[in-house]
């Protein structure tokens, strides 16, 4: 018995289960409206099934402590450890901002006006104003953190155009419209680098997020191949998630509480 085993083979096998997974009962599905929402849930359970129990996947509206709403977003990547409240009121889900990870947008295929269409959406929910407060981690007490980036990107299951094309659109999109990540499933997914560091000089941690957003600029684009789109997408995505982002700042329930008049004891 061989005591190796080809890597490059558990991810093409990994690539096949995801895709078959993604592919369920998709095709047949035609009205248009039922279509979106079945492409919407299909990428929703997908996700689901491989991300790690600690990321929560849902369509949802963004809340900040103001009151403030995001549009209603396609696929909300979020933490309930925590923000320990996720409103649902109607069937339809509210995450305080704090505890977003990442959105995307579900569109049937890639194209100048679903890029665009996407930009708006992510940039509905980064310029929703988010909270930061100490927290105590095995007996030692942690200022508050600095706000942690918000992926954003756009998910389809084709392309209407080319790599170059692709690139010049992604490139249009600035300051909080930005897009990161994106995957298209017959033909690739695709990252995005920017330049630009946090400006640390600056002490609100909501300007200086708006700030890093409004400076980045555009750097480089790479493509995968179009057989390994999903797999590809997934080990990007996770590489953000766990090394990029990391734990999301701790929420200032206080901050909410005014909503109801009331002031939380923060003394035991």
């Amino acid at each position: 018995m061989s005591s190796k085993i080809k890597i490059a083979d558990l991810f093409n096998g990994l690539q096949n289960q995801m895709l078959a997974q993604l592919n369920t009962n998709r095709e047949f599905i035609e009205h248009s409206v039922s279509k979106g929402d079945s492409l919407e849930n299909t990428w929703i359970e997908w996700l689901k099934k491989y991300l790690p129990n600690r990321y929560c996947v849902d369509k949802a509206i963004v809340i900040d402590c103001h009151g403030n709403l995001s549009d209603q977003i396609d696929l909300v990547i979020y933490d309930q450890h925590y923000t320990p409240f996720v409103f649902t009121q109607n069937g339809v889900h509210y995450i305080p901002a704090e505890g977003v990870y990442a959105v995307f947008e579900v569109k049937p295929e890639l194209n100048k006006a679903y890029i665009e269409y996407a930009g708006d959406k992510i940039e509905s929910v980064r310029k929703l104003h988010r909270t930061s407060t100490n927290i105590i981690d095995r007996g030692r007490l942690f200022e508050p953190r600095s706000l942690t980036k918000i992926l954003g990107g756009i998910l389809t299951s084709a392309s209407a155009i080319q790599e170059n094309t692709i690139k010049k659109h992604i490139e249009s999109l600035e300051g909080l419209k930005s897009i990161d990540l994106g995957c298209s499933v017959e033909t690739g997914c695709f990252y995005v680098d920017y330049e630009n560091d946090e400006d640390v000089k600056i002490s609100d941690f909501n300007e200086r997020i708006t700030n890093f957003y409004s400076n980045r600029k555009f750097e480089s684009i790479t493509f995968s191949s179009s057989d390994k789109s999903l797999v590809t997408f997934f080990l990007q995505l996770m590489r953000y998630l766990q090394q990029t982002i990391g734990t999301i700042a701790a929420i200032d329930l206080n901050e909410y509480s005014k909503a109801i008049n009331f002031k939380i004891d923060e003394e035991l």
